[in-house]
């Protein structure tokens, strides 16, 4: 099936020859073709270019044409970082933090985390697939084309297997690419709280195996952060993770700086993310490496607690990218097009850059480059449409709103997932 994009005003981020990510300021010279087509075959980018090169025996064979005339066309965003599968939401305490206490404070005392564990055991797992779907629904919506779901919230075997085969699930049915996350690490359970090591034997031991002979991942992840899993525990895991067959992907200085970013970079991770506190070694760590740095935007604004010093990192020539977090307890909300409005204002991004960090930077952390991030022949067509408009910071300037026309999965136009 042949379809035509033409009028388009401006077609954004096109590439001739594709390279891994953009870091520095080639994140903010993005090539772009104004008054463009775009031609999609079995949903893959087959040709694109300045109207002026389309002819009449150019479309003969073409199925469908879709008139852009004002609207601009980009890569579709992908969400690198998200706990899509959870039990429900934790409200109760967004009213405490209101009150005064703090996201280590409600940890503490059983809440956060080790709630969110608890409400999961027990769920079925035809509900927490249910509302999963639901969730990729929405965020597609808002302009979502590939997707990574952690587990995390089982912090048992039987648990963490049960999220990780309802997202081995979602990854079969769901019309987008999905990448799959063993966060085993990602607390203490309170039966371990006096023998934490005894946690890291079963997450290695007992989950990872399973893991592994059900291939239910492609990525491991540990939260190495004061009061959850320490430099050398997070060493541990991620090297018997890459012994497994699975590359490290990394919550890493949300909170504290404590050299968990040099054993990731030790480690071959795909990324780094959080990096709400960096100190200069961090910065040296990722210099020397093709770590992708994730910001998470969302959960600094949810949180008020600092963002990731994302200027400091693209002016130091290092690649960014950015993603929700979308999980119940730190990021309500898996909208990437809010992430961008947040990535300009309170990160100070130009919206060019957040876009780059949004898509091609964004594939990169999920080794998806070859197949989304920007408009390249052989890509997939998973693209955005916009609403009219005369410049690409009309998106992140009108935070909250959806300002895209329509989703392309696939070169087809997104209307709803099937169940």
């Amino acid at each position: 099936m042949k379809r035509l994009l033409t009028n388009i005003k401006k077609l954004v981020h096109v590439e001739n020859q594709p390279v891994p990510y953009l870091k520095g300021k080639a994140m903010n010279d993005l090539t772009s073709i104004d008054d463009a087509f775009l031609e999609i075959e079995d949903g893959k980018i087959v040709r694109f270019g300045p109207m002026t090169d389309l002819h009449g025996s150019d479309i003969s064979g073409t199925t469908e044409y879709l008139d852009c005339t004002g609207q601009w066309v980009m890569p579709g965003l992908v969400d690198s970082h998200t706990h899509l599968i959870f039990a429900e939401p934790r409200a109760r305490e967004f009213e405490d933090r209101i009150h005064g206490l703090t996201y280590e404070e409600i940890a503490a005392r059983g809440g956060g985390i080790l709630n969110s564990a608890a409400k999961l055991a027990e769920m079925p797992e035809e509900q927490l697939y249910d509302d999963a779907m639901a969730r990729l629904h929405e965020m597609i919506q808002t302009g979502t084309t590939a997707i990574e779901i952690k587990s995390g919230y089982g912090l048992s075997t039987e648990a963490e297997l049960k999220m990780l085969r309802v997202a081995k699930r979602i990854k079969r049915r769901a019309p987008i690419p999905v990448k799959i996350t063993f966060l085993g690490a990602h607390a203490i359970p309170p039966e371990y709280k006096e023998n934490p090591d005894g946690y890291v034997d079963l997450v290695i031991d007992e989950m990872l195996p399973k893991v592994v002979e059900e291939r239910l991942a492609d990525y491991i992840d540990v939260f190495c952060e004061k009061g959850y899993f320490t430099v050398e525990q997070t060493d541990r895991i991620l090297k018997a993770g890459m012994a497994a067959g699975l590359r490290p992907k990394v919550h890493v200085n949300q909170f504290n700086a404590i050299g968990g970013i040099q054993t990731c970079v030790e480690n071959k991770a795909i990324s780094v993310d959080h990096l709400e506190v960096m100190d200069e070694g961090d910065f040296k760590a990722l210099a020397n490496s093709d770590c992708m740095p994730v910001a998470l935007p969302s959960c600094s604004f949810f949180l008020g607690i600092p963002y990731t010093p994302a200027r400091k990192i693209i002016d130091s020539n290092l690649p960014l990218a950015l993603a929700t977090d979308y999980n119940p307890g730190s990021t309500p909300s898996g909208n990437l097009l809010f992430v961008w409005s947040l990535a300009c204002i309170q990160m100070k991004l130009t919206p060019t850059e957040a876009l780059a960090a949004l898509t091609h930077n964004a594939a990169y952390a999920l080794e998806l480059n070859d197949e989304l991030g920007s408009i390249a022949v052989g890509k997939t067509a998973n693209l955005l449409v916009s609403e009219p408009m005369d410049s690409l910071g009309h998106i992140p300037y009108h935070f909250g709103r959806n300002s895209l026309s329509r989703v392309l999965i696939n070169g087809n136009k997104y209307t709803h997932l099937e169940p």
